[in-house]
């Protein structure tokens, strides 16, 4: 994308504050797990990603895990909410459902599934999880859906949700520029129609 995604504007504003503006009436507080010289300038609490040990270069390579891993080691809230920093379609009344849901299960992480499978980025977690996914980053494990494996997980499916994201654009994120661009004009069109 050639800048930090979060930092791409959407409806006035960069997506990363979109997002937390969006979720902060949700839940206790919000912490943004990244470059703290990118987001902290937005007034956003702010943590670098923590490696665990790892020292090798190829290992040094920072991906999602790392982040889940990070925020679940410095929070104290039993369940926490993970989100990635590109979802551009994310509504308040979707994560107020997921959260519902959360609430009311026995599992170690709420996790929705869609058409293209797992969304653990877009979950919950609960603290305890940390011990397990610190595990499998000791194990070499870098994929998030690999970790999972390892957590008792609830999945939603998007049928479940379908009457909050009739357009099935809830968890479609941007990782092009063309993405970026088509939600651009999702939004405008929904805002001056």
């Amino acid at each position: 994308m050639g800048v930090a995604k979060g930092m791409l504007e959407l409806q006035g504003a960069p997506l990363i504050l979109r997002t937390v503006k969006l979720v902060e009436p949700l839940v206790k507080s919000v912490v943004v797990v990244g470059e703290p010289e990118t987001y902290a300038p937005l007034g956003l609490q702010t943590i670098p990603d923590q490696l665990f040990g790892i020292t090798t270069e190829e290992d040094r390579s920072k991906g999602p895990l790392f982040g889940i891993a990070t925020a679940l080691a410095n929070t104290d809230a039993s369940w926490n909410l993970i989100l990635a920093c590109d979802l551009a379609y994310l509504t308040r009344e979707w994560v107020a459902w997921l959260l519902d849901r959360a609430m009311c299960s026995n599992a170690q992480a709420i996790v929705p599934k869609t058409a293209g499978g797992l969304e653990p980025l877009a979950s919950f977690y609960r603290k305890e999880c940390f011990s397990l996914i610190e595990q499998c980053l000791a194990r070499g494990v870098r994929k998030v859906t690999d970790a999972l494996n390892d957590l008792v997980i609830e999945t939603v499916h998007e049928q479940e949700w379908a009457a909050l994201d009739p357009y099935g654009v809830v968890l479609k994120n941007m990782n092009t520029p063309e993405d970026y661009e088509e939600a651009r004009k999702w939004w405008d069109f929904r805002t001056n129609p």
